[in-house]
């Protein structure tokens, strides 16, 4: 599919390179192997914190001046942190792309985590937090987590509880900071209009130098096997009625993984292949059909991430105004039995591939869509994954995916969420 160069630093820091030559264009990802898996109690939301706080500035970059220079070239840059992962990317003019080099080996040692700088990003996530609070679908998948998980670390959500983020101090910041963002624990993905032994050479010069740390430390916690179904129901203010049904499910390097993500194409249709975006709600899949098009939900999907530990494979709906959840839930439920019992057609599953390989193209069209699709996939299995994902897929049968709907999809393994909209007095809707 492509033919992707791998060097390895001294440091251990990871380097992939691909040429691509169709516009004068290259993009940079570098990625931290920390996320909220890597958290626990009285520090959820520290990794989400230490992104912001990498825009805060270093002794060479003041504040602000990463963005300004990176605009300043017609270029573009960001974050974002997940479960396994946080990752940075500028995306430069080719002739520019030295400026991406310089930001990001620079903030891996430099960042200065000033105690007023701090106290006012304390401010900032959680007002961001808050503003989730406003969506009745994060309160639902909150509590459906918690309910979920009672020992793994995938059980609370990347911004943290607030009270967390109320008693975190700038020294518990720093020590994560220092801890996990070494050149041992990094990826750095370069894709675009380059000469790779060029850029390579300017590399080990700016990232060669920064001395490997120290092991980070392992997530060693097991989520134990579900012995039944557990049930949460959020009651706040709200238009509409939200269900989810969620259940435990294989990891990325898991030869289960593959018939399930098919499982979930039968199901809704595949969408972006960003790991954190639900599926698309396509009109030929299962669940359109059944809740969508009968007007009982505005909206059907699944949500099944590729992660390192085995995660959730989760069946989420919003439902038309006036739908109890229960409703909903039910034909979920009778979905989601018949997989176990029959087999999808072979249209099903070619429609799947055909999708799949439509995402394939688009991620393929334009060096930032590739370089996520690398970087996030050598995070939680290997990058050759991606590049062998249609063949994976290809290979998935309607018999594999009747056998893993039948071992996953399960009564003892399900959580069940419901979000029940009330008024102001705490009445109910619906």
């Amino acid at each position: 599919m492509y033919e992707i160069k791998e060097t390895r630093l001294d440091n251990g820091l990871l380097v992939l390179t691909k040429e691509v030559h169709a516009a004068p264009v290259a993009a940079l990802w570098l990625w931290y192997r920390v996320g909220s898996r890597n958290e626990k109690t009285g520090s959820t939301g520290i990794s989400h914190w230490v992104e912001h706080m990498m825009f805060k500035g270093t002794p060479r970059f003041g504040k602000g001046d990463i963005m300004r220079l990176v605009n300043r070239n017609g270029g573009t840059l960001n974050a974002m942190t997940w479960q396994d992962f946080t990752t940075y990317y500028e995306i430069l003019p080719s002739d520019r792309f030295d400026l991406a080099l310089e930001i990001e080996s620079d903030r891996m040692v430099n960042s200065l985590f000033d105690p007023q700088e701090v106290q006012s990003e304390r401010t900032v996530i959680i007002s961001e937090r808050e503003g989730s609070e406003n969506n009745p679908s994060f309160h639902l998948y909150e509590e459906l987590l918690a309910a979920a998980f009672k020992v793994h670390t995938y059980g609370h959500e990347t911004v943290g509880w607030t009270c967390d983020l109320q008693a975190m101090t700038r020294d518990d910041l720093y020590a994560h900071y220092r801890t996990y963002y070494t050149p041992n624990n990094a990826i750095l993905v370069l894709i675009g209009d380059f000469k790779t032994e060029y850029l390579l050479d300017k590399v080990y010069r700016l990232f060669g130098s920064i001395p490997a740390g120290p092991a980070a430390p392992p997530v060693t916690v097991v989520e134990p096997p579900q012995e039944g179904e557990r049930r949460v129901i959020v009651r706040r203010p709200g238009g509409t009625a939200y269900v989810s049904v969620a259940f435990h499910a294989p990891a990325a390097s898991h030869r289960d993984f593959w018939p399930m993500f098919v499982l979930a194409g039968v199901l809704s249709g595949v969408g972006s292949l960003n790991f954190t975006s639900p599926g698309a709600s396509g009109k030929s899949a299962r669940l359109y059909r059944a809740l969508v098009a009968t007007k009982l939900a505005t909206d059907a999907n699944v949500f099944y991430a590729p992660s390192i530990d085995p995660n959730l494979f989760t069946v989420n709906a919003t439902a038309w105004q006036g739908v109890a959840p229960r409703r909903i839930e039910a034909v979920i439920l009778a979905e989601l039995s018949r997989l176990c019992k029959e087999p999808p057609s072979r249209e099903e599953i070619t429609t799947v591939q055909k999708q799949v390989k439509t995402q394939v193209i688009y991620a393929a069209d334009g060096v930032a869509n590739l370089g996520y699709s690398l970087g996030a996939f050598e995070i939680v299995s290997s990058y050759r994954d991606y590049l062998n994902m249609l063949d994976s897929v290809g290979r998935v049968t309607p018999e594999d995916v009747q056998r893993v709907a039948a071992t996953y999809l399960t009564e003892l393994n399900r959580t069940v969420g419901w979000f029940v909209p009330t008024d102001e007095h705490g009445g109910h809707h619906g």
